[in-house]
């Protein structure tokens, strides 16, 4: 399995596998098993209707739709498929940009890039399982980061709003451009511009008044949905662990904090590991500190926990154990691989999925404020060299 054409066999296998299962365990449900897709496949002809987007509609779809007028429009193409068919391409979307983006990365290696894509597997399966979108927010986020890299900043502008207008957490991305001096102005004008442009998009389908009144529902809708729920996140590991019940918006601000402090070591910028360390960071903060994070969310985190990992100039106990224990409780836990009575009785009552993706954040994050990221003489070889022109960057 080590060579390198088994890797894509794989990413294509448990894409039609993903597909096919769930298409056919839904022959004899009220609703279909991959109720995600038909709540997306919904939401395009709603926006064409004129009907509401952001209300239940039971008859057709179980649970409400959440994202973007945009993202409806977007779903056009898949939408107007034979369901299989449309919900094929769509898994295969999720799976085709979280792999393009990771090799593309040019501040890793070849090596790593495999690591990140082998450790993701799994935890895109169960994403692609429940129709998720996932895969390919992680794909475009990791895909700005490359465009980024390549100073291409209207691109990645073009991808990091993507990953918004699909879910709003994909807001913390933005981040990253900042690590980039010399394409700030040009990315900032870029994210304006392709911002109106992908907000005003559904107007080719309906008048202003019907989008502005959706975009008010999907206000409303996300005001209503913000819940008494932790899930598996920092405020849920608080709550389970020492029965603390923080207010939500006090964690968020303090995890932010923590975040942008890295932000403060200029003189890292100019280095691709320190920029790939920012990376593997947004990648996990988006799903550690998401209170309505689930388990199909954790293929974002894990991409960023082999990021993490990439970093690691030596193999210590504490790295390998942190990384052991992302392996055994947040990848393997939901399968079948692992215990029924111990998932029971400790995983989900404890939120053990999120608790090592947490401990690697907080890793990290000290990592990124007190490491010196400059390479090192015996491991300069290892540097990409299309890595260079970035890491030429300057403040």
């Amino acid at each position: 399995m080590n060579h390198p054409a088994s890797l894509p066999a794989v990413y294509v296998l448990l894409t039609v596998a993903a597909t096919v299962v769930q298409f056919l365990k839904s022959s004899n449900l009220p609703y279909t098993n991959y109720n995600n897709y038909i709540i997306f496949r919904n939401a395009f002809y709603h926006l064409l209707q004129g009907q509401d987007m952001y209300i239940l509609h039971l008859v057709e779809q179980y649970d409400l739709y959440k994202y973007s007028p945009t993202f409806a429009l977007l779903m056009g193409p898949f939408a107007v498929l034979p369901n299989f068919i449309g919900l094929l391409g769509w898994n295969a979307l999720n799976a085709a940009a979280l792999y393009w983006a990771v090799q593309q990365l040019p501040t890793i290696d070849t090596r790593a890039r495999r690591v990140v894509l082998w450790l993701s597997a799994i935890e895109l399966l169960t994403s692609m399982q429940n129709a998720q979108s996932n895969g390919l927010v992680a794909g475009l986020i990791i895909g700005a980061a490359v465009a980024l890299e390549r100073a291409r900043p209207g691109r990645a502008a073009l991808w990091l709003l993507l990953s918004v207008f699909v879910k709003l957490f994909g807001l913390v991305a933005f981040v990253l451009f900042w690590l980039y001096p010399r394409q700030r102005v040009r990315f900032v004008l870029w994210s304006v511009g392709l911002g109106i442009v992908l907000a005003l998009l559904p107007l080719v389908v309906v008048s202003p008044a019907e989008l502005l009144a959706q975009y008010q529902s999907w206000v409303v809708m996300l005001k209503a949905d913000h819940s008494a729920s932790f899930g598996l996140s920092v405020m849920g590991w608080l709550e389970t662990w020492f029965g603390f019940l923080p207010p939500k918006t006090a964690v968020v601000l303090v995890g932010a904090a923590l975040f942008c402090l890295p932000l403060l070591r200029f003189q890292q910028y100019q280095h691709a590991a320190f920029r790939t360390g920012m990376l593997a960071a947004v990648l996990l903060w988006v799903v550690v500190f998401n209170h309505k994070a689930e388990s199909p969310t954790f293929v974002i985190a894990v991409a960023g926990v082999g990021l993490w990992w990439s970093l690691q100039p030596s193999r210590r106990w504490p790295d390998l154990v942190l990384l052991c224990s992302v392996v055994l409780f947040t990848v393997l836990s939901p399968t079948d691989l692992f215990p029924r009575f111990l998932r029971k009785a400790y995983v989900v009552p404890y939120v053990l999925k999120a608790v090592p993706c947490i401990f690697v954040w907080a890793r990290l994050t000290v990592e990124l404020l007190t490491r010196d990221f400059a390479p090192q003489p015996a491991s300069a070889s290892k540097i990409p060299a299309t890595a260079a022109p970035a890491a030429s960057l300057s403040v």
